[in-house]
């Protein structure tokens, strides 16, 4: 255990994180999802919830503006209670959040450098973070 890191970022999760470099981007699914189907590296996380997954990474992750979240779009496009939730925790609104159709989702979450699967069992709860850049320190 570490001191001030989320209990939920495991050591294998942080060790992702850690090599994504900038708009790599990390796909925290629903159980729905087919993360093994789709994605090369994928984490399971199976007592949590999206939203508590993407709080969990965005505690340690500096989030991208191009967009920083992509959420799937509900099948009659309305943005759902687990949705609302998903941009609370990413620190976004839905005016900068990106809405993608279901099966254009899958083509872009394909491309993402990690999955991480949850327990959500809510449908659309699906999120894509885009890593933007670690701030500089000086000496």
């Amino acid at each position: 255990m570490l001191e001030g890191i989320d209990p939920l970022l495991t050591g294998e999760l942080l060790l992702h994180l850690d090599r994504m470099g900038h708009s790599d981007s990390v796909v925290v699914a629903d159980a729905h999802f087919p993360a093994w189907a789709l994605g090369a590296r994928v984490v399971d996380l199976p007592g949590t919830t999206t939203p508590e997954v993407v709080a969990a990474i965005c505690s340690v992750l500096p989030l991208d503006d191009a967009p920083a979240l992509d959420l799937m779009e509900s099948a009659d496009a309305t943005v759902l209670d687990v949705q609302r939730e998903l941009m609370a925790a990413a620190g976004t609104a839905e005016h900068s959040t990106g809405f993608v159709e279901r099966f254009a989702y899958y083509g872009i979450a394909k491309s993402a450098y990690l999955m991480v699967r949850t327990g959500e069992t809510r449908k659309y709860g699906n999120a894509l973070l885009r890593k933007g850049v670690v701030g500089h320190r000086s000496a």
